[in-house]
């Protein structure tokens, strides 16, 4: 089995460039394109993924790596990907972009006729590092991003992190947008509280819309469509915690409004699995 090292060493050799990754940069992943001077220009990136993580939201081993499984099928070729975290802006968890970058679709069919061999062969190379290299980016970061979230964190912004995201997702110019939520949400600041005695509370769905609304705390998603993984996980701090399915429902009655008002699309709401593939 050829290792992940071999792959990031192949994909600097095809480059010939420094990887230089920033978050800020707005793509972390250098282009095989731009590398190799291609005449031709990439085709145009047509899918974008928002991936944001939840520091308040503790997951088990079994949803990390559904997690990650649902990461690998997001992240591919022709795909540009944004990983984000948050929990309490008074705590100094405020929303913070972590990676984005874009995986470029291979040279088209008809353009590798007027492409010399050996750019050719360092192109391709180029592009099969880069595939690995960005997906191996996107795990690594969501690995960092879970070790650091505890459940100790008193305050969870959900609302207000939810609403910024939607204007990153409204500005792409991308045709299609999926927006992957991991977290409990349950809010927990000076808007609302969605616990009660260390549990989910029984929250009244429209009472609390109108406290969104009155808050300013609704976004624009621009028509994306919604996942969230993780809802209603809370602390149980060595003993179980049984959820009342009145209270979950009311949790997802609530969302369900939320993005509806919020100009998006819930697909699923997991409490806390996903149950469907996410695309």
């Amino acid at each position: 089995m050829i290792n992940k090292t071999f792959f990031a060493s192949l994909f600097l050799a095809a480059c010939m460039m420094p990887l230089g990754v920033h978050a800020d940069a707005g793509n972390g992943i250098p282009s095989c394109y731009a590398a190799n001077k291609m005449e031709v220009p990439a085709p145009a990136t047509k899918y974008e993924v928002f991936i944001l993580i939840d520091e308040t939201t503790v997951l088990d081993e079994n949803l990390q790596n559904a997690l990650f499984s649902i990461t690998q099928s997001l992240v591919k070729p022709g795909v540009k990907f944004s990983l984000l975290s948050f929990s309490a802006f008074a705590q100094g968890r405020y929303l913070s972009p972590k990676v984005s970058g874009v995986l470029e679709l291979p040279l088209l069919k008809e353009a590798r006729s007027s492409v010399g061999v050996k750019v050719l062969k360092n192109f391709d190379a180029c592009m099969v590092g880069q595939a690995r290299y960005g997906l191996n980016l996107a795990l690594k970061t969501e690995k960092a991003v879970l070790q650091s979230a505890s459940s100790e964190l008193k305050k969870s912004d959900v609302l207000a992190s939810i609403a910024e995201v939607s204007h990153l997702v409204k500005n792409s110019t991308i045709q299609k947008k999926t927006v992957l939520i991991v977290s409990d949400m349950l809010e927990n600041s000076t808007i609302s509280s969605f616990y009660a005695e260390n549990n989910v509370r029984r929250i009244d769905p429209a009472k609390e819309m109108n406290i969104a609304s009155k808050e300013k705390m609704l976004g624009d998603f621009s028509g994306a469509a919604i996942y969230v993984m993780g809802a209603g996980v809370v602390p149980e701090n060595g003993k179980a915690i049984y959820r009342y399915p009145q209270a979950m429902q009311a949790l997802k009655s609530f969302w369900q409004r939320y993005f509806q008002k919020s100009n998006a699309v819930l697909v699923e709401f997991g409490q806390p699995a996903l149950l469907g593939k996410v695309e």
